[in-house]
């Protein structure tokens, strides 16, 4: 079966590196190829559009494992590295687990230690966007205000977080048992629990870089902290 995701593929040697964006993005604005067509020293990069942003088409409401199933076919059963930022490093977590997905090293970037999809008032979130009154609840606000950005499809983004929130992000002593790094900006409050995620992994390191949540992802000491882990 061939993954329905689009995967921007970018030649190279060595093992490839795949690529997951943050919520309300896509691959190439997350991970822009000014920043790292020359990071990772020539290696082959996937960069994924995850459903619902960019190219690659809506799932509707399909649960957590269903996103998952789409992730393992597109990344197939090669080794890789994995990259992954907010969104993008949730379902890393579970990705890495997966029997059918060779992962040998996992960064994650900008990681909630909890789940906030679960947290959203979906309702408010679609009046919202459909030109209603702003939420009061100041998480589904901001959500709704990213999904409405230009260039977003704010009703499939929302039936996504729809359905990641039927099965919530729950990390726990199960989760990737290869070398993770994970990483998160300084004055980034939604990364602020990745000391306690590190814990709960049996290799797990964990960093800070300059910047906030969005400010973070795109620091020069990013970078440098992924390259240097790869490397290991």
């Amino acid at each position: 079966m061939t993954s329905p995701l689009l995967i921007a593929r970018h030649p190279g040697s060595g093992r490839p590196v795949v690529f997951l964006h943050g919520l309300a993005s896509r691959g190439a604005q997350d991970w822009p190829e000014a920043e790292w067509a020359h990071a990772l020293d020539g290696r082959p990069r996937l960069v994924v559009d995850l459903p619902a942003h960019g190219d690659s088409p809506a799932l509707g409401t399909a649960p957590t494992a269903a996103v998952l199933d789409a992730l393992a076919e597109g990344i197939g059963a090669e080794e890789v590295d994995v990259v992954a930022y907010s969104l993008g490093a949730r379902l890393a977590w579970d990705l890495a687990r997966r029997s059918d997905v060779s992962v040998r090293r996992l960064v994650l970037g900008g990681l909630s230690a909890g789940e906030p999809f679960a947290a959203v008032d979906l309702a408010a979130a679609r009046s919202a966007i459909a030109g209603g009154a702003a939420p009061g609840d100041p998480l589904t606000a901001m959500i709704a205000h990213m999904i409405a950005a230009p260039g977003n499809r704010p009703g499939a983004l929302l039936d996504l977080i729809e359905g990641l929130a039927a099965e919530p992000f729950a990390p726990n002593a199960e989760g990737p048992r290869m070398p993770v790094l994970l990483l998160g900006g300084a004055d980034d409050a939604m990364a602020a629990g990745i000391d306690a995620l590190a814990a709960l992994l049996p290799d797990a390191r964990t960093a800070r870089v300059p910047g906030d949540h969005l400010a973070a992802l795109h620091a020069p000491e990013l970078r440098d902290a992924v390259r240097g882990f790869l490397a290991g």
